[in-house]
This record gives structure tokens, sequence and C-alpha cells, in this order.
């Protein structure tokens, strides 16, 4: 006999003190009236070992009146248990630090576009006015001693020049910002590639958990994207590496070894996301294990170094080659 059988019409108490054992559904002990915040928290902690008629159960327990007052308030919870946990992980650190570099590219492409502005309109009214940041930057400090600026088109180029200035302070204080909270975010990460890249690689993968489960393919691509997909498409040549370049290891590297390079940095970089995200704890041996990749890469200028084999992977990264997959 199975228990649907022992269950008769006669014992739905049965199936409702159920619901007060802790398996009764996100809405037992909750108040008749809804409460958005409170049935969110429920639904988020809350759990029950096999699905039942909730709807029916809801209305029994007499915390709704009708299976549609159910849904609409478990819609509601729904809602703000959503918001709630889209919130918190945007106070995450590791998105902390993604607007924080976003912030700051914004703040230097601005201020080089105002630069541009500011040059061209300075250059009719201030002779001495030089191109870009540092030229701004001159004519603002020039015009803070110069308080005979009687002309409004002179104080407006004048204050033109000043927000340039302005950005680009506030471009350095971010830079600052970023440099101090890497290494508490992703310790080996910003060890490895510097905080401003390992900031930046993290805000194109979208958070420090999504770039730890990338291939280290993908990472070395990041940033390359549009060069990629014309790839994909036929009209262009795999690309290399993405924002990578950036880092001594590549750009510093000779231009025929730069693809190997650029798959020993990914491939460590990859791995540096993982323990930093898994684990968050520095890892020496994943840096020294770099540098010596590096040091056997660069020999080969020398003619004293390895080659990159014929089994299609390079050396110690153990990453295979054309392993670009984004």
């Amino acid at each position: 006999m199975t228990d649907t059988d022992e269950t008769t019409e006669t014992d739905p108490p049965a199936a409702v003190s159920g619901a007060g054992d802790g398996d009764g559904g996100w809405f037992v002990g909750l108040a008749g009236d809804a409460d958005p915040e409170g049935d969110a928290e429920r639904v988020q902690t809350g759990s029950a070992t096999a699905p039942r008629d909730w709807p029916s159960i809801a209305v029994d327990e007499g915390v709704v009146d009708s299976r549609a007052t159910y849904y609409d308030r478990l819609h509601a919870a729904t809602t703000a248990a959503t918001r709630s946990a889209v919130r918190e992980r945007e106070r995450a650190d590791d998105q902390q630090l993604v607007h924080a570099v976003r912030a700051m590219d914004d703040c230097e492409q601005l201020a080089n576009e105002l630069a541009e502005r500011v040059a061209a309109w300075a250059g009719s009214r201030f002779p001495s006015s030089s191109p870009g940041i540092a030229g701004a930057r001159a004519l603002a400090d020039e015009a803070q001693t110069d308080e005979a600026q009687t002309d409004e088109l002179d104080r407006r180029v004048v204050s033109l020049a000043t927000r340039v200035a302005e950005l680009a302070d506030e471009r350095d204080a971010l830079e600052t910002t970023i440099e101090r909270t890497a290494p508490a975010v992703a310790p080996n990460l910003a060890a490895m590639a510097g905080a401003t890249l390992a900031a930046r690689l993290i805000a194109l993968a979208g958070g420090l958990e999504s770039l730890a489960k990338k291939p280290a393919g993908t990472v070395q691509v990041l940033g390359a994207e549009d060069a990629l997909f014309a790839h994909l498409a036929g009209r262009a040549p795999s690309p290399k590496h993405g924002v990578i370049y950036t880092h001594e290891f590549v750009r510093g590297t000779r231009p025929d070894d730069r693809g190997s390079a650029a798959r020993a940095l990914a491939g460590k970089l990859a791995l540096a996301a993982r323990v930093d995200h898994y684990a968050g704890t520095y890892r020496a041996s994943l840096h020294d294990d770099l540098r010596e990749r590096m040091a056997t890469i660069r020999a080969r200028a020398d003619g004293n170094g390895e080659t990159d084999g014929t089994d299609g992977t390079d050396g110690a990264d153990g990453e295979t080659r054309g392993g670009n997959d984004a």
C-alpha cells in the first residue's frame, strides 16, 4: 500500500502539518499581508524534499485566499529575491574593480577627446597653447595665475582646459585605487599581470568567477574580439593576443616569439584566476614557472632555447596551439 492509499480526504491536516516541519513551503509562518522582502528571504533560504501542491497548501494555511493571489505573491517574492541577489553581486569586490577600471578608461577617453577640442580652440585664442592633456593642464595653470581673463570666450576655453586636467587627475586617482584594491581581490592575477591589466581582464570577462572559468585560449584573446570575429568570418588571420599584449612578457618579446609568449602568459593567467577565485591565496610556484617559461622562449633569439615542438603544445604552459577559442 502506498502513502497515497493511506491518505484520505479526511486527512488534509496531515499534509498541512508537514508545512510546519520545514518541508511545507516558503510561506509557512508568514503573515497574511504580503511582505516582498520577508518573502524573498524565505524563497532564498527555504527548501523542500519533493514538489507539492504549494498553492493549495498556502490557501489551506490561510496565507492567501486564492491560488491566483499565491502566484502574485510568489512573483513579488522571487522578483525581490532576484533584485537582492543582483545588488549583492554588484557590491562584490571584483565587480567594484570592474567599475573602477571602466571608469578609469572613460575618464581617459573623455580627457583625450576634450584635450583635442581645447587644442583646436585654444590655438585661436592663446598663441602659446600646446596640444594634448599636458597642454590643457598648462593652459589651466597659466589662467589661474592670470586673473585678467575678461573675455567670455577665453574663460570658456580655460574652463574646458580645467575640466581636462580634472578628468586626467581623476583617471590617475582611479588607477591608484585599482593598484591598491586588485591585490586583495586577485592576488595572483595582480602580481602576474599587474593591477591594471588584471582589473581589465576581470572586466572583459565580466567578473573574477567568469574569468576563472575561461580556458587559456579565450584569456589570450580577451580584448581582441573584433579581430577574432573577423578571423572566424575568414577576413583576417587569427589574433595572437588581446589586451595581454600590454604585458612586458608579450610586448617585450621579439615578434617571431610573441605567439608563444602570449600562449604561455595566458595559460598562467588562467591558472592564476582559478586559484584566486577558488582558493584566494598567493601561490609563488605559478610565478616561478612563468618566469622560467619566458626565459626559455626569449632564449630562442640567441639560438639557445627550445623549439615549440611538434606535438601541438607550447612547452611548460601545456596549452595547445590554435586554442584561441572565445
